[in-house]
């Protein structure tokens, strides 16, 4: 008899529904406020019918009637005034604002001249309207013979020619060769 009882409860035991760990957590996500949704998405920026940029992404959320745009592994290349490719940027997210005609990338941006010259940053702005990339951050500024430049904040046009340093911490210069 007890052993047909210790059956019987050990039955009953086992028909409890145990309570696990919530399937979904109970908090609100970039996609569950978005206007939508795109995967893989590519964006062109162009100025009065000239390509100055392509915008890919692994993800991105478009907002505000779709005028802005939340990108999630970001890779971008800068186009010159001829449609020659000027630079290539990469970064963990990006924001791009169609009513500002602005591109702000941030987390481990890098950016890459068609010379060699790279740019390490953790935030860069450009600017269409301009042409201008900018920085109010800590940068690394390494030229194509090694030449390495640690500043905080910047600007400068995409290809990097042309870099006006805000402050600067330390530098390893080469030789300057001065023309005669």
């Amino acid at each position: 008899m007890r052993r047909a009882l210790a059956v019987v409860a050990m039955l009953l035991c086992a028909c409890k529904d145990p309570k696990g760990p919530p399937i979904a957590a109970n908090k609100q996500t970039l996609a569950d406020s978005a206007d939508q949704v795109l995967f893989n998405q590519r964006m062109l920026i162009t100025d009065r019918g000239l390509n100055r940029a392509e915008i890919d992404s692994d993800t991105a959320y478009f907002f505000d009637e779709n005028t802005r745009s939340d990108m999630r592994v970001v890779r971008g290349i800068f186009f010159d005034s001829d449609g020659k490719k000027d630079a290539v940027m990469t970064s963990r997210t990006g924001q791009f604002n169609q009513r500002l005609n602005s591109l702000e990338a941030r987390g481990d941006v890098v950016i890459t001249g068609m010379d060699g010259r790279t740019l390490v940053t953790p935030h860069v702005r450009y600017d269409q309207r301009v042409n201008l990339i900018s920085g109010d951050t800590i940068f690394t500024l390494t030229t194509s013979d090694g030449k390495v430049l640690h500043g905080i904040g910047f600007t400068s046009d995409p290809d990097l020619n042309t870099v006006r340093v805000l402050k600067e911490i330390s530098s390893k210069a080469g030789a300057v060769v001065i023309p005669k």
